[in-house]
């Protein structure tokens, strides 16, 4: 795919936008990484999931992004912005998965800095804020370099892989993102 369909570039990664046309790749890809996200994510494997899934992206308050090779365009990620809230909140919370193929890389470094740099600027967000469970070191590693603060823990948080899982509550501000 060429530069001019990403939203924004890194040395490695482009961001774009999710496209009925990614289910092949992106089903694919889950099912090739459900042993690394569970429990902390189920992706859409099969192609009534993406429908289901990609559809609700199309809702004015989330945003879907793909982290995307430069060199191949294979799809090595996700990330959504979901619950977007304008006016004097101007926050969004952040999810995202990495695919096998790609864990690991620092794809997902990359691309969670250029998907920040996309939502404070182009959608106007003052603050993004990233769930994640407790045991999820890869993930709080991810934030942590993305300079991202811890703020709180919620019990019993968000339903998850057949549970109610807690989670940490990381945030960043556009002021902070800046500054980093």
């Amino acid at each position: 795919m060429a530069d001019d369909h990403y939203l924004a570039t890194g040395p490695r990664v482009g961001l774009r936008h999710f496209t009925a046309e990614d289910r092949a790749e992106f089903t694919a890809r889950a099912r090739e990484s459900v042993r690394l996200h569970r429990p902390w994510l189920s992706s859409p494997t099969t192609d009534a999931a993406y429908d289901s899934y990609f559809a609700k992206l199309q809702e004015p308050s989330r945003e879907g992004l793909l982290i995307c090779e430069l060199e191949s365009g294979r799809i090595a990620g996700f990330l959504t912005v979901n619950n977007i809230v304008h006016a004097a909140f101007r926050c969004g919370a952040v999810g995202y998965g990495a695919f096998a193929h790609a864990a690991g890389r620092g794809l997902m470094s990359e691309g969670l800095r250029l998907a920040m740099g996309y939502a404070f600027g182009e959608l106007g967000l003052h603050r993004l804020e990233i769930n994640i469970q407790p045991g999820n070191e890869r993930s709080i590693a991810l934030v942590k370099r993305a300079g991202c603060r811890l703020e709180g823990y919620s019990p019993d948080f968000l339903f998850i892989d057949g549970a109610w899982r807690d989670h940490e509550r990381w945030a960043i501000t556009s002021d902070m993102f800046e500054r980093t």
